[in-house]
Parts: C-alpha cells; sequence; structure tokens
C-alpha cells in the first residue's frame, strides 16, 4: 500500500510516519519536520516523474510506501496522480483539513456554494474570469498568481478578497483588502488561499449540490424575460444558435458588443461565463444593468463605441456575440476577430453588410460558417384559432478560431 497522509493547515508537525515504512515522500519542509524510521529512503518532491519512478520500484517489490502532502491531498493534490498511476485500490489516504476548508472557516462562512479554481501552474485568466462570474470563490494561489495579480486583473470589481497566509501556523494571517489594495502589494510567499467575494451575496440559501449554482434549466429565454426597447432585442431563435456557437462556459470571458437589451451577456453570465456588455447608448446601458440584476449575474457594462471602446478591454475573450450593423461594422468585427480566443458571433439584418462581415472573420484567420435563420410564431387568430407569424430574417455568422496546426480558411 501507499499510505498518504495529509499534514492539514498545521503543516508537518504532529504528523507520525507509520513505522513500517521504506520510502518515505514529500516536500523538504515536511521530510525535515518528521521523524523517519530507521532504514527509510526519503525523497524529495522536486520534478513529479521521478518520484513516482521511485515510488513504481518500491511498490513493485512490495515494500511500503508513504507520502507526505499538504492539507487534504485529494483535493487538488498528489492523490489523482497517484491514483492514475497506481490505481486508488493500493491507496490510503488520510486528509488532513485543506486550505480552502480552513480559510472559509477563518471568514466565518459556508462554501458549499463556493466555486473552487487552482491557479498554480496554471494560467491566472481562467481563475479572474471565475471570480468575476461568481460571488464566492476560493483561489488556491501560485507564482505569478497570487492576490496582487488577482488584485490587479480585478480592478473596479465589486468584490473582496480574504487573503489567507500561512493557515494555521504560528503567523498565520487572513486580511480582507479591495483589489486595488491587493495589486499594490508584496505578498510574499505564504500565501495558502484567496478568496474572493461579493459580500452582498456571499451568504445565499441552502444549496442541496455543493458547488456553484447549477446550469439554468433552460436558455434561449423570451424577449420578455428582458428589458428592451422596441423589439430592439436578438430573438430567442437566434439567441439560442447564437449561444451554442460562443459555447459559454465557467472560466470563460465573453463580450457582447453593441449589447442593446444585453440579452446575450446576461445568458452567458447565467451559463457560468464572464461577461462584459459594449453599449453605446446611456439608456442601453442603464437597460443592461437592470437585466442582468433581475437575472441576479454579473455583467460588467461598458459605455462606449465599438470599436474603439475595446481598447479600454486589457483582457481578450474567448467568445465574441456582435450585435446591430452600421457603416463601423466590419472595423468591430475585425477587431474581435482579432483579439477572440475561439470564436466569434454576428448576428446581422441586412444582407448588404453580411459579405464586409464574412470578409472580415476571415480576414483575421477564423474558419466561416453562417446561416440565414427564419422563423414563425405561432400567434392566436379570433375564433380561438391559430396562424404563424413570420419574424424578420437574421444572418448569423460565426468564424471559429482553427487549431494551430489547422490551414486555410473558408473562401
Amino acid at each position: 500500500m501507499i499510505t498518504v497522509v495529509g499534514a492539514g493547515t498545521g503543516g508537518p508537525a504532529g504528523v507520525r510516519v507509520p513505522e513500517e515504512a521504506a520510502l518515505v515522500v514529500g516536500g523538504r519542509r515536511h521530510l525535515d519536520a518528521v521523524e523517519l524510521p530507521e532504514g527509510a529512503e526519503r525523497v524529495v518532491l522536486g520534478p513529479l516523474a521521478p518520484a513516482l519512478d521511485t515510488v513504481a520500484a518500491y511498490v513493485a517489490e512490495e515494500r511500503p510506501v508513504v507520502v507526505l502532502a499538504s492539507g487534504d491531498p485529494g483535493f487538488f493534490g498528489i492523490v489523482r496522480a497517484l491514483a492514475e498511476r497506481f490505481g486508488p485500490e493500493r491507496l490510503d489516504v488520510r486528509p488532513g483539513v485543506s486550505s480552502v476548508a480552513a480559510a472559509f472557516a477563518r471568514a466565518g462562512l459556508p462554501w458549499d456554494d463556493a466555486v473552487v479554481v487552482s491557479a498554480h501552474g496554471r494560467d491566472p485568466r481562467t481563475a479572474v474570469n471565475v471570480c468575476r462570474a461568481h460571488p464566492k470563490a476560493a483561489v488556491l494561489t501560485g507564482p505569478g498568481a497570487g492576490p496582487a495579480e488577482l488584485g490587479a486583473a480585478l480592478r473596479g470589481e465589486r468584490r473582496v478578497l480574504v487573503v489567507a497566509s500561512g493557515l494555521g501556523s504560528a503567523g498565520e494571517s487572513v486580511e480582507r483588502v479591495t483589489p486595488e489594495e491587493a495589486a499594490g502589494r508584496d505578498w510574499g510567499t505564504a500565501v495558502s488561499v484567496v478568496l474572493c467575494l461579493d459580500e452582498t451575496r456571499a451568504t445565499g440559501p441552502a444549496r442541496t449540490v455543493a458547488g456553484p449554482a447549477g446550469r439554468p434549466a433552460g436558455w434561449a429565454l423570451p424577449e420578455a424575460e428582458f428589458a428592451h426597447r422596441d423589439s430592439m432585442i436578438t430573438k430567442f431563435e437566434v439567441r439560442a444558435l447564437a449561444l451554442a456557437r460562443l459555447g459559454p462556459r465557467p472560466g470563460d470571458l465573453v463580450w457582447d458588443v453593441g449589447a442593446g437589451s444585453g440579452s446575450v451577456a446576461v445568458e452567458c453570465a447565467r451559463l457560468g461565463a464572464a461577461a462584459v456588455a459594449v453599449e453605446r447608448d446611456a439608456d442601453g446601458v442603464e437597460r443592461v444593468r437592470a437585466n442582468a440584476a433581475a437575472h441576479g449575474v454579473d455583467v460588467r457594462v461598458v459605455h462606449g463605441e465599438a470599436p474603439g471602446a475595446l481598447d479600454g478591454l486589457d483582457d481578450d475573450p474567448d467568445a465574441v456575440f456582435v450585435g446591430g450593423g452600421g457603416r463601423e461594422l466590419p472595423a468591430v468585427v475585425t477587431a474581435c476577430a482579432r483579439r477572440a480566443r475561439r470564436a466569434v458571433v454576428v448576428a446581422l439584418a441586412a444582407l448588404d453588410r453580411v459579405p464586409a462581415a464574412r470578409a472580415a472573420l476571415t480576414g483575421a484567420g477564423l474558419v466561416c460558417d453562417g446561416v440565414l435563420l427564419q422563423s414563425s410564431r405561432l400567434a392566436p387568430l379570433p375564433g380561438d384559432v391559430t396562424r404563424l407569424a413570420a419574424a424578420n430574417p437574421v444572418f448569423l455568422l460565426w468564424g471559429v478560431r482553427p487549431p494551430a496546426h489547422s490551414e486555410g480558411v473558408c473562401e
């Protein structure tokens, strides 16, 4: 058996290594703090592969192995790698308290409704977008993805960061700061976890299923679910296909450019993505904010006209929806297509604008496709009968970023 011992947030002090252990694997801090059985070999964890190879040699000889880890080793820890290599049936896991559980305990908050994301050794943009989209998130930090970097990315957001350092140690520190305050400090290397909270929604109702709020029961909501002006809203039939091509998911950033009512941004946020709505009209800005509030989601609203307004958005989006039209449409689509990491979707009512929009997508290196959507809805007639009422046709174009090895785009 491989015994995996989680030291908890108090560190390795007090951890006892089983006497029968022939090999003890762990970080230098853990190994230096425990008493090893006589004759046991020790391996300091650095690169994981060589350590696993040494473990495999002992397992093949049926010699007992002990692995020391921080916190709960089954929560973003070494248990995954060990189970994949040796099988879960060989593991005897003895967990400690995870840093996330301890941090929420220090903050006096339940965490069955929190989103937990690791930025350790990963691109921090996923963690940042989760923090933007959800009212309660925990970020496992790492070099280049600590409180200062998170704070810098979240400037202006309605969030409080709870920075937990040295949990369980004599030097434990738990501080509440704004993103701006976090960005301006050197936090050192002792940070365990950062909680990102919208304190107005940090304590929600009791949950049945742990984790963030589940996916909505439906999407492509009826237009009546949104405040809009003179039916200037992306119709639900169009929105359904647009959402399918945008593919919003937790950790994504989606722009809704020419947002109008913000229906697309709101729907993307309901599906877990961070959403930014760009709208030129002041009354439209307030309408987007009202619709986001009505649906209980966070949408950042930028008051300005594209493409110029896009220059102030520092983070490149995963996907972009472009609504509306006008003479600036090709420039808007080009600006969005150059920055989109995955896809751009464009809705058009005017046939004349389709070639320019398509050229803008393909010119930016995206693989382009599209459809003309024509729908008729059931409508009542006198005499308790029903007719079909035709909606205005809409062109929906989408451009998808090809894999790095792909060549060519549609002509």
